[in-house]
């Protein structure tokens, strides 16, 4: 008798949980990600003509309450239309009776994996990005939950899409019923190249998601959220999400919530003064010590962009010299080079009447 090993039964899995769309509007093609619930594959839409990103259940995940879940995911990201989300073009069921979500088909690069060539300038202005997208949801009451590098990709014409939305929290959704009385939905965004988002799990490792109570990624979510006091979540734990990867864009790695503020002061030493106070402030340790809002965050960073005083920063005279100087410090330079030769002029010249 002829055992098969467990690659072959890895690709076996795969072909029977292939959907059947026959008789449905796409063309299903490779497998290009894997979500919490579902498999997600490359499929064209027949009847517009485009490529989209199919998430289909999994056949061992086929329940009625998997499709209800899938089904209000779905409609979690229907209601964030905006440029820096990833949207979703269509819901229903394959000829098979599994659900599916169509969504647009994301190709980029992950954060994570370009910002060793990016200058600092650069890596803020796409976190300004993602701030904006996090504010949006914001104001249609969806929490993300889950921000760090991985989850954010540039596209492959400087588009910044903020992705896997699959464990956010709609505030005051208890009207849904059942496991979205916490507001959470699973989903994940198809990927070029790969499974990094959406799955989730309940041992996982140091880059994972968790699953359960606590849902996040170890280093990128806030203290409370670690705790798992959903209750006390609102916008100032994705803040802190946010000042993650602003902690991750200055230094390379996220910060070591159990060390303290003290410590990431210390990890930030090198960093300028003001960008380090925008990250203490985001990662305060209290709700309450941090920014109130993604905007609120997106508009220091933007001050120092534009050399204007950063409001979580107190700056001494030196300071804010060195800040109304520096933009004008090609004109300072030839001031000051001019003084220089009137000056050794007058000497010369002194000297010889």
């Amino acid at each position: 008798m002829t055992h098969l090993d467990d690659d072959a039964i890895h690709r076996l899995q795969r072909v029977l949980d292939a959907p059947d769309a026959d008789e449905s509007r796409y063309r299903v093609g490779a497998r290009i990600g894997e979500g919490g619930m579902g498999v997600v594959y490359e499929a064209e839409d027949l009847h517009l003509g485009r490529q989209v990103a199919l998430k289909v259940l999994s056949l061992e995940r086929l329940s009625a309450d998997a499709v209800e879940r899938m089904t209000r995911e779905a409609r979690v990201l229907a209601r964030l239309e905006h440029p820096g989300i990833v949207p979703v073009y269509d819901v229903g069921a394959m000829p098979d009776g599994r659900a599916y979500v169509a969504m647009k088909r994301v190709r980029g690069r992950l954060l994570d994996g370009i910002t060793p060539g990016l200058s600092i300038r650069e890596r803020l202005r796409l976190l300004l990005r993602v701030c904006e997208a996090v504010g949006f949801a914001h104001s249609a009451g969806v929490l993300h939950r889950d921000l760090k590098p991985a989850n954010v990709m540039v596209g492959e014409y400087g588009e910044v899409l903020t992705l896997d939305w699959g464990v956010a929290k709609i505030r005051g959704a208890s009207a849904l019923g059942g496991e979205a009385r916490e507001g959470e939905a699973r989903e994940g965004e198809a990927r070029e190249g790969g499974t990094r988002g959406g799955e989730t799990r309940s041992e996982p490792s140091s880059g994972a998601t968790r699953d359960g109570t606590i849902v996040g990624t170890p280093g990128y979510m806030s203290p409370e959220q670690a705790r798992g006091e959903i209750e006390a979540l609102d916008e100032r734990s994705d803040v802190y999400g946010l000042g993650a990867i602003l902690h991750f864009l200055l230094v390379g790695t996220p910060p070591r919530a159990s060390t303290g503020l003290g410590a990431e002061a210390a990890a930030l030493a090198a960093v300028p003064a003001p960008l380090r106070s925008i990250a203490l402030r985001s990662l305060a340790p209290l709700p309450a010590a941090r920014y109130e809002s993604a905007s609120a965050m997106a508009a220091d960073l933007q001050r120092w962009l534009d050399g204007s005083r950063v409001l979580a920063h107190r700056e001494g005279w030196i300071e804010r010299l060195e800040r109304v100087a520096a933009p004008h410090r090609t004109a300072i330079v030839l001031v000051l080079a001019y003084l220089a030769v009137r000056a050794v002029m007058l000497v010369v010249y002194g000297r010889s009447l």
